[in-house]
């Protein structure tokens, strides 16, 4: 399974366990995702078209689950973080479906050294589009771009610093080829 796969799930996991009255009894109901059907589709007129069970394996199962029960556990202070760069929106205001997208996204980008920022933002992105509406992709870029650390000067590309300065009156008549 793809880690795409794998966060996609995962974020199904996070959305379905946002609707239990309690964090003890979603993390109790984890494993129920794993062994329940799964859409796959609508026709035109958004009448189901195929269920099917979660083809997940026992290994990436328990990823699921742990990963899961990770970022459940760290909410509150996900949604702390959220509310304080989410401009004019409370976590308690925001759909579920952006809400879920910008948790995951965050517990990747700040307690997740495997996955780089960028990706995790762009990831989130992808999964707005998905299963957002129409402004939800760029609700989600907007506010984890508040959470990109500045690049530090050995991030950056190293440059020449002569060839940001304007070319010297010698140096260019030696180019043209004039004394």
């Amino acid at each position: 399974m793809t880690r795409r796969e794998l966060r996609e799930h995962c974020f199904k996991m996070l959305f379905s366990a946002d609707f239990y009255p309690t964090r003890e009894e979603a993390k109790a109901q984890l494993g129920q995702y794993l062994e329940s059907p799964e859409e796959d589709g609508e026709d035109s007129q958004g009448v189901l078209q195929i269920l099917h069970k979660v083809d997940v394996d026992p290994e990436s199962g328990a990823y699921l689950e742990e990963r899961t029960a990770a970022i459940m556990d760290r909410i509150p202070d996900l949604d702390s973080q959220i509310d304080q760069v989410a401009a004019g929106w409370k976590t308690r205001r925001m759909g579920k479906v952006e809400l879920t997208i910008l948790r995951l996204a965050l517990y990747e980008m700040k307690y997740d050294s495997a996955v780089p920022v960028k990706v995790a933002v762009n990831e989130a992105v992808e999964l707005a589009k998905k299963f957002g509406g129409k402004d939800s992709p760029s609700f989600v870029n907007g506010i984890l771009a508040k959470f990109i650390p500045e690049e530090t000067p050995s991030e950056k590309e190293v440059q020449d610093p002569a060839a940001d300065a304007p070319p010297q009156e010698g140096k260019v008549r030696e180019q043209e080829g004039q004394p």
